[in-house]
């Protein structure tokens, strides 16, 4: 596939998206004016004011800040794990048939028991935050990179063997090209994943972040204050979902369509 016809779907997608997100933008004005009550549901021009007021003379940049910080943390720490478990029970049949009821156990645990398991046991500390939001991801990206390293080439491994490739060097050139369209999808999904139950966590035992002030705000029955928060952290997370993740998976499965 030539890269000029990448790049017109990639633009076509992307204009469908913002008209698409436009649509959302009008419906949700069209809902709030038929309610006509901004206490209830406030435009989204309200709610833009109070972002802006938030961003120039609030702490909306602090807490947004803060909670980021949680998410990359997080993140890394359950993709590092996830990966490694994953690629070991995809290659090695009697490692997974060992511990894929304790994969499954831990994806059918409720984030909210984890959640609450780990402040219990480790205390209201940014390390309960951090291990309860991790132990909630791990076991998708073992999954998603388990079914990555089943799909490996055997030729391939049969070939470095043959040639005697070195361990390091088979890594790097069989083993992550051919992972990394999965470990790109395991990095989207969870993403998005991760920073929903990092809301979680903070709305439940934390002083600061998107959301503790969602919580305070909840507690003040404010509406337009609770969107403020929550849509400033989703647009945030769109960019980087549009902006680096997706690039990013497309850059890794080129390699499939060549």
């Amino acid at each position: 596939m030539s890269s000029r016809k990448v790049d017109t779907e990639v633009s076509g997608s992307i204009s469908i998206r913002l008209i698409s997100l436009g649509l959302l933008l009008v419906g949700w004005t069209a809902f709030a004016a038929a309610i006509a009550d901004p206490a209830i549901l406030p435009s989204p021009f309200e709610v833009g004011r109070l972002t802006f007021s938030e961003l120039t003379n609030g702490p909306l940049l602090y807490h947004l800040g803060i909670t980021l910080a949680r998410v990359l943390a997080a993140f890394v720490l359950a993709m590092t794990i996830g990966t490694v478990f994953g690629l070991i029970m995809g290659r090695r049949k009697a490692v997974d048939t060992w511990l894929d009821p304790w994969l499954l156990f831990f994806l059918n645990l409720p984030a909210l028991v984890t959640i609450v398991l780990c402040y219990l046991w480790i205390g209201l500390t940014e390390v309960a935050a951090i291990a309860a939001v991790a132990i909630n991801k791990i076991p998708m990206v073992t999954v998603l990179i388990r079914e990555g390293a089943r799909t490996f080439d055997p030729a391939l491994d049969d070939m470095s063997k043959i040639f005697r490739v070195s361990r390091l060097t088979r890594f790097r050139h069989i083993t992550v090209p051919q992972l990394a369209p999965f470990f790109a999808a395991s990095a989207r999904t969870g993403t998005a994943l991760i920073w929903k139950i990092v809301l979680v966590v903070e709305f439940l035992g934390r002083s600061n972040g998107v959301g503790f002030q969602i919580h305070l705000y909840f507690q003040l029955f404010d509406v337009a204050m609770v969107l403020t928060y929550a849509l400033a952290f989703i647009i945030v997370m769109l960019l980087i979902e549009f902006a680096v993740l997706q690039p990013w998976e497309r850059r890794a499965s080129r390699w499939r369509r060549a």
